[in-house]
């Protein structure tokens, strides 16, 4: 069996393909990135292909919203569009091509043509569930929300439509899916892994704080607004919220002007990967409220770490681990239960040790990237046996 991968930008596919690579399957893998940002990927040179001629400008722009909705939206248009066509005119000989969502129908349609299996690889929720969660979330808010690109949900449900499989990473994508209407035999979940070379406990929680942390990009999608009312009600007398990643001034500002921002709330900035590793470490509990989430790829590096976490159930928390064992589980939208458990945690340091020592089991059994490489594998080889392509 031989696979090819594509991805117009990097996400999980490169750590697939090193999966694959090192079992002798792979291919190729295509990306929009530059060849100089993937040189440190592990990879044979001759075994990625790119097309960069629009996604390096996309990158390199800064200030690129000023471009306005209609045509920053047009550009990244024909920059899916121009990689898909690339790589359907480069795709080699292969057994099955596995295309990320949004940039692959076309590479999918003539894949399917040659007797190639398709798998449309989606790392979120069924596109036309999360849009809708997403004006759900931003109406309760009254923030604008234009909605996704109608041209992306029209091409990803074509490729769902095309796919001879969709691979998911949490139980949450694939109920969306299902409840949209896609065949459950079609979908298949594939949790994603964590390198436990790059994360690991390098440090202890200091015991007189409790340190609440929130990594990734700060938006409503991701529940922010609950995890700042939680915070407010969460009594103990040192207590510290730390935001590591993107946090843009005009998402403070409206946090503020509702009245959530407090003076025990520290803005990290995007932190390099040991940086992270260490913050991780020394956390009382990595908080990942979020409405709408394919998985969460921090929680189990936060839990390689030894740092227990509470996550909704809009996320792939429910795949790591089950409620109360190296963590919690909530509801969405439900600031009161967020703050029940940040305080159970806050009041019963013993309790929140032996969450931490749990999740560090929980994630060390998985195997890293290697059980995510496997159970690839073998969704491959099960759509394989079943013949060729209709």
């Amino acid at each position: 069996m031989k696979v090819a991968l594509s991805v117009i930008g990097k996400f999980h596919t490169f750590d697939l393909a090193r999966e694959l690579h090192q079992r002798g399957l792979l291919q190729g893998v295509y990306s929009g990135y530059p060849m100089f940002k993937l040189r440190d990927e592990k990879l044979p040179a001759q075994l990625i292909h790119t097309f960069p001629w629009l996604q390096t400008p996309y990158m390199a722009l800064t200030g690129r919203d000023k471009l306005g909705q209609r045509l920053l939206r047009l550009y990244e248009h024909w920059n899916r569009i121009s990689f898909d066509h690339y790589t359907a005119r480069s795709l080699s000989e292969c057994d099955v091509f596995v295309g990320l969502s949004g940039s692959a129908l076309i590479t999918g349609r003539k894949a399917r043509q040659r007797g190639i299996r398709y798998i449309c690889d989606r790392g979120s929720s069924h596109i036309r569930a999360q849009n809708e969660l997403l004006a759900q979330e931003h109406l309760l808010w009254r923030e604008p929300f234009t909605g996704i690109d109608p041209r992306v949900i029209d091409r990803e449900e074509a490729e769902y439509a095309e796919a001879d499989g969709i691979t998911v990473p949490s139980g949450f994508s694939a109920r969306t899916f299902i409840e949209q209407g896609v065949p459950p035999q079609k979908v298949h979940r594939l949790p994603y892994g964590v390198n436990l070379g790059s994360f690991h406990a390098t440090a202890q929680p200091a015991p007189q704080f409790f340190d609440i942390l929130f990594a990734g990009g700060a938006s409503l999608r991701k529940g922010i607004p609950y995890l700042l009312q939680a915070f407010q009600r969460l009594k103990h007398p040192r207590k510290r919220l730390f935001f590591a990643g993107a946090f843009s001034a005009e998402f403070a500002q409206k946090l503020q002007q509702l009245g959530l921002w407090s003076d025990h709330i520290q803005l990290l900035g995007h932190l390099q990967q040991a940086e992270l590793r260490d913050r991780m470490s020394s956390s009382s509990v990595l908080v990942l409220p979020s409405i709408e989430d394919g998985f969460g790829l921090v929680m189990a590096q936060a839990m390689a770490c030894g740092c227990p976490v509470i996550a909704s159930e809009n996320t792939g928390g429910s795949d790591l681990f089950l409620d109360g064992d190296a963590g919690f589980i909530v509801p969405i939208r439900r600031a009161d239960l967020l703050a029940d458990r940040l305080q159970q945690l806050a009041d019963d340091p013993t309790l929140r040790n032996a969450m931490g020592q749990r999740a560090l089991r929980v994630v060390q059994s998985f195997g890293g990237w290697q059980r995510y490489g496997d159970e690839a594998v073998a969704i491959y080889a099960s759509l394989l046996q079943q013949g060729a392509p209709a």
